[in-house]
């Protein structure tokens, strides 16, 4: 009989302006249970980190570079970073 092993990812994060003010870094690293999402990633990082509650249910998102929606999903190695609104001007 065989144990099924839920996979595990681990995903590079980056907080930039606001956000990383408030979880205090500007990266982190999470495990996370795959199949996930961007969105699954905001959701723990929301729960999880201290302060993580100041960034929003739907941030700007960017993975590995990309701006995505939160639908989008994650890998082993990826990277999500946290983009606060940007004020023109």
């Amino acid at each position: 009989r065989e144990v099924t092993m839920a996979a595990t990812g681990t995903i590079h994060l980056r907080f930039f302006a606001r956000y990383a003010e408030f979880v205090g870094r500007e990266e982190a690293v999470l495990a996370v249970a795959l199949p996930a999402t961007v969105g699954d990633v905001v959701r723990r990082v929301r729960d999880e980190l201290p302060g993580g509650r100041g960034i929003p249910e739907r941030p700007l998102a960017a993975l590995n570079l990309t701006h995505v929606k939160l639908d989008a999903s994650v890998q082993d190695g990826d990277e999500v970073a946290f983009l606060p609104p940007l004020a023109g001007g």
